[in-house]
């Protein structure tokens, strides 16, 4: 293999910081370029992220140890399809404590897999608290603070409250306005195709400001995939 296959865990110990948002972005990001991709939505109440993703994102219960085998075997399948979990914020002990328990991060490494964190960042301390739990626990993980400035606003703080997190990189998912962000809320909506071929239902209006928004996204996306890979390929020499 010529790279190390890479898992994103997309996450946050809090609700409604936009981990789906950044979860659906990268999986259709990825699909965008005709890249396979694997998800996985570990919110067994409401599945939102595999509603989106049909074909390519399932269900799995973590508090279970069938589902807790269902996701980790895969996740070590070094094969190049990026795979994308998008944690679930009362999943967010349970993941990390099976992580610890099952030695997952070492035996990525064996398995040539890169485990990554989307972190998301919201105004509170007990949020960047558990980011730098994580670094210290684990301090050759990459961790990446993502601001959704929808779902999480900082702010005139945001610079201050970005430097609790000790993450390698941040990434922005702006804000929309709440008439352009309605159309996000239709599940038939793919922003994979979105930018070669807008639905014709869709305003002009609101298709502008919609690709307009994802583009800088997927940029930011290319160029932390770009870096990724080039550690990757220093690992591997």
């Amino acid at each position: 293999m010529s790279r190390r296959t890479l898992v994103f865990f997309v996450c946050s110990p809090h609700s409604r910081t936009g981990v789906t948002t950044a979860a659906r972005l990268l999986t259709d990001y990825y699909l965008s370029r005709g890249v396979p991709v694997e998800g996985f939505d570990t919110d067994s109440r409401e599945p939102n992220y595999a509603l989106l993703f049909p074909k390519v994102a399932r269900v799995v219960d973590i508090g279970d140890v069938k589902g807790q085998i269902s996701l980790f075997d895969r996740l070590l399948v070094a094969d190049d399809a990026p795979k994308i979990v998008d944690v679930w914020s009362r999943s967010y002990d349970q993941l990390f404590a099976t992580i610890a328990e099952i030695g997952f991060l070492e035996e990525a490494r064996h398995a040539g897999v890169e485990p990554i964190i989307l972190f998301q960042a919201d105004s509170s301390q007990t949020a960047a608290s558990n980011a730098r739990l994580l670094n210290t626990t684990w301090p050759n993980l990459w961790l990446t603070v993502i601001h959704n400035e929808g779902a999480a606003p900082l702010r005139a703080e945001a610079h201050d409250i970005l430097a609790r997190y000790p993450a390698r990189g941040k990434l922005v998912i702006p804000k929309l306005e709440s008439a352009i962000a309605a159309a996000l809320d239709d599940a038939e909506l793919s922003l994979s195709t979105f930018l070669h071929a807008p639905p014709p239902h869709i305003s002009i209006v609101v298709r502008a400001a919609l690709k307009a928004w994802l583009l800088p996204i997927f940029t930011q996306f290319q160029s932390f995939e770009l870096r990724m890979n080039l550690q990757s390929s220093e690992f591997l020499r």
